[in-house]
């Protein structure tokens, strides 16, 4: 006997609820807001919601994920171990879907033009959210999870909630900016519970603060001659600027290139490369594609990528966070790098190394846009030696443990520069 139907897909608030029915594998039927079936059920349009056996009703996404979980395990540890973490789960949920989300409606709404562009709204809207996050990481700076040092649904459904401000309002530099954030975040994302969602999903690079300008509509014929005629007369009043300053004025509109581009295109694009990467098996099909058909060392060379500070690192998810901020600086030469750099060890005792393609032979060109590109020493790797060829192997897999000083230490983490 089906065990009811739940409508709402896409929508910020069924992220979980639909991951929690695919995980525990419910019998529970998804549709989407909106169906006739969810029209006539729940005439406020709420969603998530849900309907069971017998008429049974729910809408509000805390009511909907606290039966859903129970309908699987009544003792279940993701509402929490006892009575104090269940309701400080309830505490984060109510949190998430009152006032950060609220916060984050303000922003969304304007800028997707659901409703009319309000600049103070906006920015109102960022600095609350600014506010919540310093709330999440003066917990989340010695614990990993919100509630107890377990995962709960407190934790994947406020993950749930960042969707539309990482993807939209908070760039690169913002999340750079919050790296206690973002462990527990990507620690969160990679959960089977929401993974399907996050796995595909690109972050923003710059922040989208306004919606897209509207394009102006076509005038008539008798419009655009009048108003080539009035463009060109004003052309004729202005003062004709000396050539010289006619140039220079163009030389300083052109942003300066990247000193790489001097080399030319490469036989194969890169991005060739990091799509068979990102979207084939690692061992046995990306990686001889890159040997066979990609690696060409006249265009290309492999370096060893090593932290020289090793023994300052602490704990593995800050020397994580390390690498993302250090990728964060390097974005100026992403047409120019592939790479993937490892956490190895445990808290107290880590390292961080990696390996990288670099257009050309020089790595310092592609690096030193990087302000803290000296704090790493690079080693450059010949592809013709096997312990070399088996190094990048190995960094760009993941799966073997990394050498450390005549140790087999275990990968903790780590991070792909793509």
């Amino acid at each position: 006997m089906s065990q009811g139907t739940l409508f709402g897909t896409g929508e910020t608030r069924s992220i979980l609820p639909v991951g929690l029915i695919k995980t525990l594998k419910l019998d529970v039927k998804i549709e989407p807001k909106d169906s006739p079936d969810h029209i006539k059920n729940f005439p406020m349009h709420k969603a998530p919601s849900f309907i069971g056996p017998k008429g049974f009703k729910l809408h509000e996404v805390i009511a909907v994920v606290h039966y859903l979980v129970k309908l699987h395990d009544e003792e279940s540890p993701l509402l929490g171990k006892d009575l104090k973490e269940q309701a400080q789960v309830l505490q984060y949920m109510s949190f998430a879907t009152c006032d950060f989300m609220n916060s984050v409606s303000d922003i969304v709404g304007c800028i997707l033009s659901r409703v009319p562009y309000n600049k103070k709204a906006v920015e109102d809207g960022r600095k609350k959210i600014d506010e919540y996050v310093a709330i999440l990481e003066e917990r989340l700076v010695e614990h990993t999870y919100l509630v107890g040092e377990r995962l709960t649904v407190a934790d994947l459904f406020f993950a749930t909630c960042f969707f539309r401000p990482l993807t939209l309002c908070c760039g690169t530099e913002w999340r750079a900016e919050r790296p206690i954030l973002m462990r527990w975040f990507n620690t969160v994302r990679k959960s089977e519970y929401i993974s399907y969602f996050f796995d595909t999903l690109k972050l923003a690079d710059q922040p989208i603060l306004h919606p897209p300008k509207k394009e102006k509509k076509k005038k008539n014929g008798g419009e655009q001659q009048q108003q080539q005629q009035q463009q060109q007369k004003k052309k004729e009043k202005k003062p004709q600027q000396p050539q010289q300053q006619q140039q220079q004025q163009s030389q300083e509109v052109k942003k300066p290139k990247h000193p790489l581009e001097a080399l030319g295109k490469s036989s194969i694009p890169i991005d060739q490369w990091k799509r068979v990467y990102s979207n084939e098996e690692t061992r046995t099909s990306a990686l001889p594609y890159f040997w066979k058909e990609f690696y060409n060392p006249e265009e290309w060379s492999l370096y060893k990528v090593g932290f020289k500070y090793n023994d300052e690192l602490t704990l593995t998810f800050m020397s994580n966070n390390l690498i993302g901020g250090f990728y964060a600086r390097l974005s100026a030469s992403t047409k120019f790098l592939f790479g993937c750099m490892v956490v190895y060890g445990e808290n107290n005792n880590n390292g961080i190394i990696g390996a990288f393609l670099v257009r050309g032979q020089d790595y310092k060109t592609a690096f030193d846009v990087a302000p803290d590109w000296e704090s790493y020493e690079f080693t450059k790797l010949d592809a013709s030696k096997p312990e070399d060829k088996a190094f990048v192997e190995n960094m760009w897999a993941w799966d073997q443990p990394v050498i450390a000083n005549g140790e087999k230490r275990e990968i903790a983490d780590g991070k792909v520069f793509k």
